[in-house]
């Protein structure tokens, strides 16, 4: 049965000691998974994440010609065992002007991005396409930098839906911006030895951009004639049971927790308590909205500033917080890109998600310490994390033993009843 539209989290009146296994990076999957239809032969992905995301980029790597096999990951039930044939740069379907390969990358911006550059690696014609929110999420400066490399793009708003017309290989320097999205540049790099770019990365604090440090040092790890990667859990997702933890005063933490220095969220234990002041481009990644939703129980102010990519995501992320924060009566103040979060009693609420899985899952770590916490929509997680309130409703030590309801019955959800299909 799939999750209902709308449920209640119940506030643990106790809690034991937990340590819970999180999917692998949605960021460190789609990344490999393009790096390896680069490669020169088979390589073997393990701990790969399998959700929205990642299967909207096996199914469009899969249209593009290569072979994917995706295997279950016996250890956690929201990863795969992925393998795929890369093909020494080759991309063997393509489209014609006549008639253009058709990728529809859904809400996937890892995906969208990344794939826009790799299919100018080939001789075809490709029509990318998403849903509506990423037809609204920006494109311009991926291609602007893909123009600048001598390829045609056609779009009328400089965003999706976008007919990509490929040129293979054009050696050349060119610049690219992240003042909008850091994966614009992470799109080029992963393409870049292939295509014979060089990438020179522009924008505001440009030295602190996780994103695309990751993306470097990745592709400087990984098998080219092939092999096997390894993909470490999404320390984003692994911040919400960080949080509950802190939230509790439980010893409540993640298993496996990633120490490569790859993923800049790996940080958020480091952030408990939390300080006065957090910033989304020199502290934490994604994160920092779990860190803005703990923050009224903090016992002081919190500033949270350079929110400004959250506003071109998902959904506008700075607006979403602010006013399901203060629907729960939570003191927040918004000025430009910075939240000012009080210390204050919070009650329950009904959520809108805005179809946002970071929105769903901050509100429902709420709701494990405040009564009457609902969360609409709560299917929007299976972008990143399918298996969230089933891990929540587990016993533990592998789950919190989190009661979860049905609001239309008032039933207690079985957890086979909690994954996000």
């Amino acid at each position: 049965m799939p999750l209902p539209d709308l449920i209640e989290i119940v506030p643990l009146s106790k809690t034991v000691p937990a340590r819970i296994t999180v999917p692998g990076s949605k960021s460190i999957t789609n990344r490999a998974l393009v790096l390896a239809a680069l490669a020169d032969g088979a390589t073997t992905l393990r701990g790969a994440l399998w959700s929205e995301d990642t299967e909207a980029m096996v199914d469009c790597l899969r249209r593009l010609g290569f072979e994917v096999e995706v295997a279950p990951d016996p250890a956690e039930s929201a990863n795969r065992t992925m393998r795929v044939v890369g093909l020494g740069g080759k991309i063997p379907a393509t489209g014609t002007r006549a008639q253009p390969l058709e990728l529809f990358v859904g809400n996937a911006g890892t995906a969208a991005r990344f794939l826009a550059a790799l299919v100018c690696l080939s001789d075809g014609v490709f029509r990318l396409t998403g849903v509506q929110r990423m037809h609204e999420r920006p494109q311009a400066a991926l291609f602007a930098a893909l123009h600048e490399l001598g390829y045609r793009i056609d779009s009328d708003n400089n965003r999706l839906p976008a007919l990509i017309y490929g040129a293979g290989a054009r050696s050349g320097r060119v610049r690219v911006s992240v003042d909008e999205s850091s994966q614009f540049a992470s799109a080029l790099i992963l393409s870049a030895e292939v295509g014979g770019w060089d990438i020179e990365v522009t924008g505001a604090n440009i030295e602190e951009l996780p994103y695309v440090e990751m993306t470097r040092r990745l592709v400087r790890a990984f098998p080219k004639k092939g092999g096997e990667f390894q993909v470490e859990p999404d320390a984003s997702s692994g911040s919400y049971f960080w949080g509950i933890g802190a939230l509790l005063g439980a010893d409540i933490g993640v298993r496996d927790w990633p120490n490569s220095g790859w993923q800049i969220d790996a940080q958020f234990p480091r952030v408990l308590p939390l300080p006065g002041h957090l910033s989304r481009e020199k502290d934490l990644g994604d994160s920092i909205m779990t860190a803005i939703v703990l923050a009224p129980f903090a016992g002081h102010e919190v500033r949270f500033t350079d929110l400004g990519r959250l506003r071109v995501q998902e959904c506008e992320r700075v607006h979403a917080l602010r006013t399901e924060l203060v629907k729960c009566g939570a003191i927040v103040h918004e000025a430009g890109d910075t939240l000012i979060v009080q210390p204050a009693q919070l009650h329950g609420a009904t959520i809108e998600t805005y179809r946002d899985h970071r929105m769903a899952m901050c509100f429902a770590t709420l709701g494990l310490k405040v009564p009457g916490i609902r969360i609409q929509n709560p299917t929007c997680v299976k972008k990143t994390f399918p298996n969230f309130f089933a891990k929540l409703a587990a016993a533990p030590p592998h789950g919190l033993g989190v009661e979860i309801r049905d609001c239309n019955t008032g039933r207690p959800l079985a957890n086979e009843e909690l994954l996000a299909d």
